[in-house]
């Protein structure tokens, strides 16, 4: 019997991609999508790309109606909306990957220094932080994973193999992205709107970004010390990818054979981390529509400083691609089912 999932708040960029995706699962039936905004229309008709392949209506939320037809949830909802909406699903017994911010920070103050108040601060513990290549067994037993940011993604999978072995020092870490503008949302907004972002690059929300506490966080684990990072995002005129350049100091000389051989072994029987042999460099085109992560790095003749690039795509892999690999963990499926998709070219 196929696994009936739900999905909450299925309107936005997020929600239709998790439903490109899951309707080649073949373990999973969507059975329930909710939209306030568009409640009442068949799926097909707001997107008109899934038209012919799925047809159920949207509806509005209700957690008692929506639990006696379905066995897991995701919730993509905005920041705030998921926090009241996921304890409910929790409470009723469901397990969710929930696609805001609202669940994967563990410290209540640092969450509402950089959001707001939080409602369900006693369920930030129970959640696991759901970036599988750093915590797969949790992630196996959990009942909520705050699924990661697309910006950490790609930053914790280029570093984390070196703050675990200690070889970068863990002050000066710069951490430069470049992502395309869906990763604003699908809401109009003055920035994102075409003419604003065409022909342009810009930085935005240096020092103020809410992504950096979830790396600073992540990190701080893996290196049993405090870690600061300097994050600058920047906002590039393309529909999706995110290509983050990391500079780091190493704590001893190396050569970049070395530190690609390092991220060969650490991602080794990983399906979705791609490491690019020496002269080779990611290219946010090669992973589109994929749930690929692609690294590459460049040591300096002196062997002390190393620039590491990754690239993925912000809604598969930054986003509902690492859910749905976030569900198969969680329900004992295949982790790459319904995730083998030939990144599209050109």
């Amino acid at each position: 019997m196929k696994t009936k999932v739900g999905i909450i708040g299925a309107t936005g960029y997020t929600g239709v991609e998790l439903l490109r995706l899951l309707l080649r699962h073949p373990e999973v039936e969507v059975t329930t999508l909710t939209s306030q905004k568009y409640a009442g229309l068949p799926i097909g008709q707001v997107f008109p790309s899934l038209f012919n392949h799925l047809q159920i209506p949207c509806e509005g939320l209700s957690v008692e109606e929506i639990s006696k037809k379905t066995d897991f949830i995701f919730t993509a909802l905005p920041h705030k909306t998921a926090m009241e909406t996921v304890p409910l699903f929790y409470r009723s017994g469901m397990r969710v990957v929930d696609l805001s911010a609202d669940f994967r920070l563990k410290d209540a103050a640092t969450y509402e220094h950089w959001y707001q108040t939080h409602t369900a601060p006693d369920l930030l513990q129970e959640s696991v932080y759901g970036l599988p290549e750093l915590h797969r067994e949790k992630i196996r037993t959990a009942k909520i994973v705050g699924n990661p940011g697309c910006y950490p993604t790609g930053a914790l999978i280029g570093l984390g193999p070196l703050m675990k072995k200690k070889l970068i020092h863990t002050d000066g870490i710069v951490v430069d992205s470049k992502s395309g503008v869906s990763g604003a949302g699908r809401d109009v907004v003055l920035e994102s709107l075409f003419c604003e972002v065409n022909e342009g690059v810009k930085a935005y929300k240096i020092f103020a970004h809410r992504h950096t506490p979830e790396i600073e966080q992540e990190l701080c684990g893996i290196a049993k010390k405090e870690v600061r990072i300097t994050f600058v995002p920047h906002l590039i005129p393309m529909d999706r990818g995110i290509l983050t350049t990391l500079y780091v100091q190493l704590t001893q000389k190396m050569k970049t054979e070395e530190l690609l051989n390092l991220f060969k072994e650490s991602y080794e029987g990983e399906p979705f981390v791609r490491v690019y042999p020496k002269g080779k460099l990611p290219n946010t085109k090669n992973v589109r529509g994929s749930n690929f992560c692609d690294i590459g790095a460049v040591v300096s003749e002196s062997g002390d400083r190393a620039v590491i690039i990754t690239a993925i795509d912000n809604l598969v892999k930054g986003a509902s691609g690492e859910a749905i690999q976030n569900m198969n963990i969680m329900l004992g499926y295949p982790e790459t089912m319904g995730l083998e998709v030939v990144p599209l070219f050109p």
